[in-house]
């Protein structure tokens, strides 16, 4: 018995298919690996500068707040406004709505500085306060 009868009774067709499949998984993983060898060899130059398992510790700092311009000053006085109608704490979706009927001025970036300044501060249940010392200092 010779060619195509003989493959195919000696299982050929199974054995040149893995063959195929493990050619081709090994020119794979050989070309992922060829394709990250800068990344390793990076590594390998930079080994000094490696720290594992070394966990820095972070201190929480407050985010550098930028001076108030005279339209933020205004509009967080605006802001205040909208403050005194509603009840301590509050939702900051629902003054962000408020600020949106009342026509403000760009109240998502307002409201955003007024967060980053500490003034509207939220409080561990989802709702915000209202923090007075830091809008005297900031706005007055």
């Amino acid at each position: 018995m010779f060619g195509i009868e003989a493959i195919a009774k000696y299982n050929g067709w199974a054995i040149s298919a893995v063959g195929v499949s493990i050619v081709f998984t090994g020119l794979v993983l050989l070309s992922l690996s060829i394709s990250r060898i800068h990344k390793f060899l990076d590594l390998w130059d930079n080994r000094n500068n490696i720290q594992l398992f070394k966990l820095k510790a972070v201190k929480a700092q407050a985010p550098a707040v930028q001076p108030f311009t005279p339209k933020e000053k205004a509009s967080a006085r605006q802001f205040r406004i909208l403050l005194n109608t509603m009840e301590d704490p509050f939702s900051l979706q629902r003054l962000l709505h408020m600020a949106q009927i009342s026509g403000l001025e760009r109240p998502h970036s307002s409201l955003a500085h007024l967060l980053k300044a500490r003034i509207i501060e939220p409080d561990q249940q989802g709702h915000h306060r209202f923090n007075k010392e830091a809008f005297d200092r900031f706005v007055s």
